[in-house]
């Protein structure tokens, strides 16, 4: 998404500690942000009643309005294809196909950006082999034109491995992590987002967490916020039944159904690996679209709605994020100790 960013103020106390090898950078400072929304990019699962995906749409299968008004689309891609200008393709009768049949393997394109954020605090610890090696098999899994990153959190975020193709680097990041204290996830997610900020094209952050967060000084609110001005769908897998936990539950609901992603609560390594199985089947089946807005006087939340024509409506469903903010200033606190 391309953007204008201004940075209003920039007040911060940086200290260093060293442990032994390691050294860690504790932040903690207040950030004002202004950005203006000059393209509106965003991808989009369409799904029957049964949970197929639907493939074959094309461009003028897709109304997107925005606060109820009508938007021209940009460019278009389906699955891992790179998106292409509208103007290139041809109107023509659409081949609708239900996942499960003999669909083209598409191995071109631009592929996504995936971060992965993962859990290594001390409500991990009985799970945590099973974990590493359900996020490997991920890994593993994706796409080869998908860049992975991979960072854990506990009180302190670690990018163990920058965004890369590498397959390898990203498993010896996973393999490298080890347990930690106190979960700070909204912290740390927050600076996951900030950094796939910083990126073109499509991306998305995955989540692996036990629940809990009992160390952050970032809200939901703030997190969820960016992500959808920012145009980045939130997959959350959490390691605990939705009812053990409700808050954590109904937060993790609230921030991936608002950003396009899906929220799971796998309670044993064989859900985990289903709930990685799905993200990735999500991944290699989202239609991506993008428009320039039309004028608009609302500087506030801009709600977006995707409608399909030419196809039967109700046998479908929808499921992309659900708007953004097109001039957003906040403030945020950010703490966090990143190595």
């Amino acid at each position: 998404m391309r953007r204008r960013i201004c940075f209003l103020a920039f007040l911060g106390v940086v200290s260093a500690t060293a442990s032994g090898a390691a050294q860690n950078a504790a932040t903690r400072r207040h950030l004002i942000i202004r950005r203006t929304v000059d393209l509106v990019q965003m991808d989009v699962a369409v799904t029957d009643k049964k949970g197929h995906y639907i493939t074959g749409l094309r461009p003028w299968n897709f109304a997107v309005y925005e606060d109820g008004i009508l938007q021209k689309l940009n460019t278009f891609g389906e699955e891992n294809e790179a998106p292409r200008n509208v103007s290139d393709f041809v109107r023509g009768s659409s081949q609708i196909a239900r996942a499960g049949g003999a669909q083209p393997v598409i191995t071109t394109g631009a592929g996504h950006s995936v971060f992965i954020l993962f859990d290594t605090s001390n409500y991990m610890y009985r799970g945590f082999v099973f974990a590493q090696d359900a996020i490997g098999q991920f890994v593993r899994s994706l796409n080869p034109t998908d860049r992975v990153a991979f960072y854990s959190y506990s009180r302190d975020l670690s990018r163990d491995a920058v965004l890369t193709v590498n397959r390898d680097v990203v498993l010896r990041g996973v393999r490298n992590t080890v347990a930690g204290d106190d979960a700070a996830l909204y912290d740390s997610l927050l600076i996951t987002l900030k950094d796939a900020a910083n990126l073109t094209g499509r991306k998305v952050v995955v989540v692996f967490s036990n629940g809990p967060d009992n160390a952050s000084v970032i809200a939901p609110e703030d997190v969820l916020n960016l992500a959808q001005s920012e145009g980045v769908p939130i997959y959350m897998i959490s390691t605990r039944a939705a009812k053990s936990d409700p808050v954590s539950s109904a937060v993790f609901e609230r921030v991936s159904t608002a950003t396009g992603g899906k929220a799971y609560f796998a309670k044993n390594w064989e859900e985990e690996q289903k709930a990685f199985a799905s993200i990735r089947d999500d991944l290699a089946h989202l239609y991506s679209l993008s428009y320039y807005p039309q004028p608009n006087p609302n500087l506030g939340w801009r709600k977006i709605t995707v409608k399909l024509v030419g196809v039967p409506i109700k046998k479908y469903h929808i499921r992309t994020r659900t708007g953004y903010f097109p001039e957003a200033v906040r403030l945020m606190n950010e703490t966090a100790q990143v190595q």
